[in-house]
């Protein structure tokens, strides 16, 4: 399994989905879910610190549009 930081922010999400898909079926393994639920919130996590520092680079970049 590839180390959250090394996703892109793509394939976090892309993972967040299919985690999703699994812990939503039928087939889902209760031996499995701990795993699925640590790995999901580690992914979720890294996808909104990505969100905050991209915000917070946006907003110092058009504030300085604004000088």
């Amino acid at each position: 399994m590839t180390p959250v930081k090394e996703l892109t922010y793509n394939q976090a999400i892309s993972e967040l989905e299919s985690i999703l898909r699994t812990m939503q079926s039928d087939d889902c393994d209760i031996d499995r879910l701990a795993t699925l639920t640590r790995r999901a919130t580690e992914l979720i996590a890294e996808c909104r610190s990505r969100l905050v520092a991209t915000d917070e680079e946006l907003r110092t970049i058009l504030a300085t549009l604004e000088k």
